[in-house]
Order: C-alpha cells, then sequence, then structure tokens
C-alpha cells in the first residue's frame, strides 16, 4: 500500500517533509499547496506534485493524509478541516500557541475519529531511539536524572520572535517533550530562567534568547535542560539518561567521524550545521512511523495529547520565569 500525502506549507519545513516523503518507501507526495505560488512550484517541481489549493487537497479523493508545515497560527483550523474530510493528519508542533485552542481542537478530532500525530522529530532521531531503547533493555537501571541541551547555530530575526509564542513555545517545547519520553513519565512541576544573553533585538521583541530549565516528575525523577539560541560551534544536541546502573548518552552528530592529529594538536569535524541536516533520518523515520501505525490501526505516537502536554509545559515554564518559582504543571 501505498499512502499519499498532500502537503499544506511549503516552507523551510515543508521542504524538509517533502523531502522525508520522498525517501519513504509507501509514500507518494500527490500535492502541495502555499499561499506562495512559487513556494508551492518549487515543491512541485523538484518532488512531482501537483499544485492545488488547499480545499482541493482536503476534499480529493487521490489523497490519504495530511502534512501540515504552515504558520502555527493556522494548524489548529487546517486539523480541524482534515479531520471533518476523513483525512489521516500530521501537523508540526505546536497544535496552537492557545491551550484552549488546543483543547477544542483534539475535542474536533476525537469526535471525528481522526488519526493526527505530532512533528516531535528529535523522538525518532536514531541515536535518541537508540538511547530510549536501551534505557527500555535495562542498561541504565531504574532513570533517575536526564540532561538535555539544545542550542540553536544563530538566533532567528526579531520578526520571527514576535510571532513564535516565545522561546518555551517554539524552540524548549521539543526538550519538553524529549523530557517526558526519556524520563518515561510526564513532569510535574518545573523552575525555569531565562536571560537575553545573544541578541538585545529577541529582548525587544518581548523574548528571551537563553534558558535552563529544571523538571521534576512526581516519583522525584530530574530533567535539565540548558538552551540557547546561539552555539557559534554548530547545532549543539545532546542528551544523557542517568539511572540506578550507569548512563546511556547521545553525542553531537558530525559529517564524518574522521578525526586529524598534529603537532597542533586533534582536530574533528564541525556539528552539523542546523535541523535540516541534523535531523534528516529523524524527519523519515516520523512519516516511516505515521505510515505504519495508520496501516496498523495502532494510536499514533506522539498524539495531539502528548502535543497539548509539551505545550502545557512550556506555559508552566513561563510562568515560573515570570514569577521568580517552582510552578506546577497542571495537565
Amino acid at each position: 500500500m501505498t499512502l499519499k500525502f498532500g502537503l499544506l506549507g511549503a516552507g523551510r519545513i515543508g521542504k524538509v517533509h517533502a523531502g522525508a516523503v520522498a525517501a519513504t518507501a509507501g509514500a507518494e507526495l500527490v500535492a502541495v499547496a502555499d499561499a506562495i505560488p512559487e513556494a508551492a512550484a518549487f515543491i512541485g517541481k523538484n518532488f512531482g506534485a501537483e499544485v492545488r489549493s488547499i480545499d482541493a487537497i482536503m476534499n480529493a479523493k487521490d489523497i490519504d493524509a495530511v502534512l501540515i508545515t504552515t504558520p502555527t497560527d493556522m494548524h489548529a483550523d487546517m486539523i480541524e478541516q482534515a479531520a471533518k474530510a476523513g483525512k489521516a493528519i500530521f501537523c508540526e508542533k505546536p497544535i496552537d500557541l492557545s491551550v484552549e485552542r488546543v483543547r477544542k481542537c483534539l475535542d474536533t478530532v476525537a469526535k471525528e475519529k481522526a488519526a493526527l500525530m505530532i512533528g516531535f522529530n528529535r523522538r525518532f532521531d536514531p541515536n535518541f531511539m537508540e538511547v530510549r531503547a536501551r534505557i527500555d533493555a535495562g542498561a541504565v537501571g531504574a532513570v533517575e536524572m536526564v540532561s538535555i541541551t539544545s542550542r540553536d547555530p544563530a538566533p532567528p530575526p526579531a520578526t520571527y520572535v514576535a510571532r513564535s509564542g516565545g522561546m518555551f513555545r517554539d524552540m524548549t517545547i521539543h526538550d519538553f517533550d524529549m523530557a517526558a519520553f526519556l524520563l518515561g513519565e510526564d513532569p510535574a512541576k518545573v523552575f525555569a530562567v531565562g536571560s537575553v544573553l545573544v541578541d538585545p533585538e529577541i529582548g525587544k521583541a518581548g523574548d528571551i534568547d537563553s534558558a535552563s530549565i529544571i523538571l521534576t516528575t512526581k516519583s522525584g525523577k530530574i530533567a535539565q535542560i540548558s538552551n540557547s539560541r546561539r552555539a557559534t560551534y554548530g547545532y549543539d544536541q545532546r542528551i544523557e539518561v542517568h539511572g540506578a546502573k550507569g548512563l546511556v548518552s547521545a553525542e553531537n552528530v558530525r559529517a564524518t567521524t574522521v578525526e586529524v592529529a598534529n603537532a597542533e594538536g586533534y582536530r574533528r569535524e564541525p556539528l552539523l550545521d542546523f535541523f535540516m541536516t541534523r535531523y534528516t533520518q529523524a524527519y523519515a523515520n516520523e512519516i516511516a512511523s505515521f505510515i505504519k501505525a495508520l496501516e496498523a490501526g495502532k494510536p499514533m505516537s506522539p498524539s495531539g495529547e502528548q502535543g497539548l502536554k509539551a505545550l502545557l509545559m512550556a506555559e508552566a515554564a513561563n510562568k515560573s520565569m515570570k514569577e521568580g518559582r517552582e510552578v506546577e504543571i497542571v495537565y
């Protein structure tokens, strides 16, 4: 069986997902829609997709599922439209910046009995998947502490920051999801601090660019998250899980493992430059997981509910930072 996709949104992340569909057996990109004709045409030309309107894709009989990669403020409406149209749905995070709007959207998804998966691609990175597999195999015993480092190579423009929902909803939300994924338990409390250390314009836009977060679960497990909008050495993505029997970790990924040693010292390849290259396989893996779950009639993961939980962690982190205290995460 080949699952036929319609892509809604032909921007940067849309191109990534178009490539992921093209690289995945059992998947075909049939159509693409975007408000910018040139962007849609680029996807159409490079991936063999027909350029159509959003409504045409939603109502098309030759499309089984939609990939929603539009700006965040369009996600919830499109999810609801796709659910009512009987499409399976893959949507980039977050569903919306409003918790109330997300809950309403998920109610519609449940009512229509639609399949919905949220794009937390890091769960599908081969290295991070292997860390989770080692945990499940008992390699480190009972998990006690998780450390997540996530730093972008350069800050986004202030114009992006102004409509992003803030660092915790836009960037750290991936790490909130990973924390729950690795802890095997939803965090119950959060303490967050943030600063503007990278770009004053980000501060003027009402956001932060540097943060440290501590999450604790009801059983006492701890997760530490370190975020920055700038890492001069590349896209810094590391995790470490400490347990009763030992430690399992995943280091940064480089173009090759080659190392040169001479009189000047040891030199290795630089880190990969950003998410498009660092998580190429992860994007393909999540599309494959979406197809597999759909064919097997199994629940999607990450689900809409898991997307909501990550947003609730972000909301609580914002409150913690503003009030300077630990905050309970209410699900």
